[in-house]
């Protein structure tokens, strides 16, 4: 899949244009297809092949001609010439947090800087602050900019959203000359961001498998190539990706050795020691013989465990609580009756509400929660109080249509800065749900904001709550524990934002909230169709949170779904 490469070029398009003072709009173009490219599952050069570039919302003539371009010569002229008019270095400075082309352009134009020490350097000079738009906290937030982006530039680490689809397509191409096929380690266990990636599988034929996985088509280079492992190098991240194959009846050990954390495995056979045993990639022994190996279960039964999931192998213990019995019935995607925050063209979504409800029916789900903008949120398209209750007949015209979908009255309201809501209360009643975010003022008083929010009976559910970007921005000044205890207080629930760059609550703070009673709901953040599919990321942090389907919002009808407006008004 080629969809990385293109809408990186495409943001950094965006950049130049907004350097160089281009028109708003042209910039503003780019930046959309970028994200619309980079957000869906699907494989560009694939919907390319079909002629369906025309499909991808905000894809026009003219950015589908660059798109063409690409696939056929592997580079944009476009692209290309704009570079001529910036400093070299500039393409990578402008992707620093808290910088941007603007605040890049000021510092260029006065002190003629053209490196990322020139830039070092001049934060530290005086006279900086006296410039428009900057001062004491702008230039705080751009060294702490430098320093995530200079710590990202040397993490080989990507978001499991993007390992995710690269994986699976190997898998895919990979199943018809393997009898089991898995991928291991933190992949599998669903971590929010991904080292290298490794594949176990079995075969009759292991030359074969060998053969095909390093003729793989996204390949960008061959590492190695042995009996017995392959490693390759895809192209649209860069990422390393080894294969291995193993005897059939030590692929359960295998695949629980190089599934497990290092501190799960290291208790795992402290264990096994104990009881006069040995465990390793190829089975578990007493003295030389082979007692256990071909499948995952009877590993951890020798053990008197069941089946821990993957997602839980991390030594927080799951160990303990196999051994007792006590192991959650974690929440599975068939547990899930829809996803609870969706975005439509209302707002800033490129898709219609029967688009949507279209789209949620071919997934199977009972129900879908409309969450457009609110009117403080101008630059997403916030809808104000005479255009929510338009967009809320739409929704019921809609429903009489599809009647075996419940479609939600819900919204995403921005929490103001003095803690209120941006709708006052009887615009909100008119709601079935109320997702609180904060949009701005991300180190203004945030936690007590939030705190001020939850105490509306109307706000059933504070939206993405440490605010923070995996690819760029660490978040909110937020006392996120606070926030936990709070929410359990007001019988207000918290989201996953399933969306992979966002993951937000992680599964540290999932943790928490369990131990806190919180409800908790899972929204894609969708802003197309395509990206509904991101609900099972959000799946994934809820099970590596030991969370049960009972305290996921997602998972009841809408009649039983514990909202805090019901607990407050019983309706």
């Amino acid at each position: 899949m080629k969809n990385t490469e293109i809408s990186d070029l495409f943001d950094e398009i965006a950049d130049v244009l907004e350097f160089i003072g281009e028109n708003v709009f042209k910039v503003s173009a780019y930046r959309k297809a970028a994200r619309a490219i980079r957000e869906m599952p699907q494989d560009i050069e694939q919907l390319y092949k079909n002629n369906q570039l025309s499909e991808i919302p905000g894809i026009g003539k003219n950015i589908a001609q660059h798109i063409e371009e690409y696939l056929k010569t592997g580079s944009i002229s476009k692209y290309k010439n704009l570079l001529s008019e910036i400093p070299g270095s500039f393409i990578e400075m402008m992707k620093i947090p808290n910088l941007g082309p603007k605040t890049l352009k000021l510092l260029y134009d006065r002190f003629k800087i053209k490196t990322l020490d020139d830039l070092k350097r001049i934060l530290e000079k005086e006279e900086v602050m006296k410039l428009p738009g900057m001062g004491e906290k702008k230039i705080e937030n751009i060294k702490k900019g430098i320093e995530i982006y200079l710590s990202k530039k040397t993490s080989n680490r990507i978001s499991l959203g993007i390992a995710l689809p690269i994986v699976t397509s190997i898998v895919e191409y990979m199943k018809n000359v393997c009898i089991n096929i898995s991928p291991c380690g933190s992949l599998r266990r669903m971590k929010e961001t991904i080292g290298d990636i490794d594949i176990l599988c079995t075969a009759e034929d292991t030359k074969k498998v060998i053969e095909r996985f390093v003729e793989y088509p996204g390949r960008r280079s061959v590492i190695s190539e042995g009996e017995t492992k392959g490693s390759i190098i895809v192209k649209d991240s860069l990422l390393q990706v080894d294969i291995r194959v193993v005897a059939p009846d030590s692929y359960g050990a295998a695949l629980q050795y190089f599934t497990g954390s290092k501190e799960h495995n290291i208790k795992l056979r402290t264990i096994a020691k104990e009881k006069g045993l040995k465990i390793n990639e190829y089975g578990v022994f007493r003295e030389d013989r082979k007692i256990a190996g071909k499948t995952e279960e009877e590993v951890y039964e020798i053990f008197g465990m069941p089946l821990i999931p993957p997602e839980l192998r991390e030594d927080r213990g799951e160990i303990e609580a196999a051994l007792n019995g006590n192991l959650p019935v974690l929440v599975e995607e068939k547990d899930i009756l829809g996803d609870m925050h969706i975005h439509t063209n209302w707002s800033d979504g490129s898709n219609t509400i029967e688009e949507i409800a279209k789209r949620a029916i071919e997934k199977g789900y009972r129900l879908i929660g409309l969450a457009d903008h609110s009117r403080t949120s101008k630059f997403a398209g916030g809808l104000t109080v005479e255009e929510l209750k338009k967009r809320n007949k739409e929704i019921d015209e809609i429903a009489k249509k599809y009647p075996e979908i419940t479609i939600l009255k819900g919204m995403e309201v921005d929490i103001l800065g003095d803690g209120k809501l941006d709708y006052p209360d009887e615009v909100l009643a008119e709601l079935d749900f109320v997702i609180g975010s904060i949009h701005q003022g991300f180190k203004k008083n945030v936690t007590e904001r939030m705190l001020k929010a939850m105490e509306n009976p109307y706000l059933d559910i504070i939206g993405h709550p440490t605010g923070r970007l995996l690819s760029s921005r660490e978040g909110y000044s937020v006392d996120i524990d606070t926030v936990i205890e709070y929410a359990g207080k007001t019988f207000t629930a918290l989201e996953i934002n399933a969306y992979y760059d966002r993951l937000d609550l992680n599964d540290t703070n999932l943790l928490k909230a369990r131990e806190k009673n919180v409800m908790v709901c899972i929204g894609t953040d969708a802003h197309s169709v395509w990206m509904m599919d991101y609900l099972k990321l959000g799946i994934g942090v809820a099970r590596r949170g030991w969370l049960e389907k009972d305290k996921i919002l997602n998972c009841y009808h809408f009649k039983e779904m514990p909202l805090k407006r019901k607990k407050c008004y019983n309706v």
